[in-house]
């Protein structure tokens, strides 16, 4: 008789253990594998559509955020530096107006951003000319343009033609009104590619500094100084400056009473240097950038010392007329960073217009603590340079 060899009870239970828990992982993992191939098969939800109201008032669709979008103002890179930290991977194309006017910040974000230069520019954007056919062929997902390609503006039609192709076209202001539609600005632009989140918050640090500046100048009493803020200020011709609108709605806003307002409500004015004398200015405010280094006016920005720009501002106050002002007799010359003015960052801008216009009701008013602020905060690309200046 064969003999035969039963195990312990013990023994065949573990296993019998052993045999069932390989079968229980056998069938997890075939159950995660039938799962992910049911997700991979099966459609995924589409992002929603997005609907904004533009500065214009315009209802416009997108079938989802904008990854792609054409700036027809290059300074508009500012506000997406605002609200995500690549703002490069949002442009499809943009006009060269930043590439030349700021040269020294376009700089800054080749440096952080080589594929800056990459993205396609579509012209020079201050002739008034506009290359539809170019922008159709790159096909941006939007087209954000300012109001003046608005209807009644200078170039509507290039917006009617975008629109026949099938591109979006939302419409900003930062430049001919920014007092009244920076912070909706920022929101539309927030809202075409899916920060709305993030313009929320900047909207509110906006405000809450614009709030403090008004509330010095409430406290201010006696009669409003008398401002010359000249724009692109030069070694030759006087003077540009705005009109009621642009920066000149700061100067009321500040505290100041701006000689150009009356001139025109629109954003600029030409003075000329009989009216300047007449009027005798108790403030005067320069604006500048790289872009007057070849002409020999006001530099200031990135890429400049303050010795260089007062010496520059210097000249800009010595033409002749100039030294019988009121400003220029009592030392109450300052220079402002030009292309910070028509940019969500003009909250750093009006300021330093409270602070100059009225030094004894805003001494707390602190330009480089908010330029600080949005660097830590917002930009992608912080500013580095000397944005304001006085002459002393």
């Amino acid at each position: 008789m064969p003999l035969s060899f039963h195990p312990p009870s013990a023994l065949r239970f573990d296993s019998r253990c052993r045999r069932s828990d390989i079968m229980r992982r056998f069938v997890t993992i075939a159950l995660a594998v039938l799962a992910t191939a049911h997700l991979a098969c099966s459609p995924q939800p589409a992002a929603a559509a997005v609907v904004v109201t533009d500065i214009t008032g315009r209802t416009v669709t997108l079938p989802r955020p904008a990854e792609r979008v054409l700036l027809a103002e290059g300074r508009q890179i500012i506000a997406l530096s605002l609200l995500d930290p690549k703002p490069v991977d949002f442009m499809a194309a943009w006009l060269g107006d930043f590439r030349r006017n700021d040269s020294e910040s376009y700089a800054q974000y080749r440096q952080k951003f080589p594929e800056i230069d990459q993205v396609p520019v579509l012209g020079i954007g201050s002739d008034g000319t506009f290359p539809v056919e170019r922008a159709i062929e790159i096909k941006p997902d939007v087209a954000v343009l300012g109001v003046g390609f608005a209807p009644g503006g200078r170039a509507n039609d290039v917006a009617r033609q975008l629109e026949a192709a099938g591109i979006p076209v939302v419409f900003t202001d930062f430049f001919v009104a920014p007092f009244e539609h920076t912070v909706a600005s920022v929101r539309i632009l927030g809202r075409v590619i899916g920060r709305d989140e993030r313009a929320n918050e900047f909207a509110a640090f906006y405000e809450q500094h614009m709030t403090r500046i008004a509330e010095h100048v409430a406290r201010t009493a006696g009669p409003r100084p008398r401002v010359l803020l000249e724009t692109h200020a030069g070694v030759t011709d006087c003077c540009y400056a705005p009109g009621a609108g642009n920066i000149g709605r700061f100067v009321a806003f500040a505290g100041g009473d701006s000689i150009s307002a009356s001139v025109t409500p629109g954003p600029t004015a030409q003075l000329s240097l009989e009216y300047v004398i007449s009027t005798n200015p108790d403030v005067y405010i320069g604006t500048g950038g790289a872009h007057l280094r070849a002409s020999g006016g006001l530099v200031i920005g990135p890429g400049f010392d303050a010795a260089t720009i007062r010496d520059r501002l210097a000249a800009v106050v010595a033409r002749p007329g100039f030294a019988g002002l009121n400003a220029v007799r009592n030392g109450r010359v300052y220079g402002l960073f030009h292309n910070i003015i028509a940019t969500p960052l003009n909250v750093v801008a009006a300021e330093a217009l409270a602070r100059w216009i009225n030094p004894q009701t805003a001494p707390d008013l602190d330009p480089g603590a908010t330029i600080a602020e949005l660097n830590t905060r917002f930009l992608a690309v912080p500013l580095q340079g000397v944005y304001w200046i006085d002459q002393k």
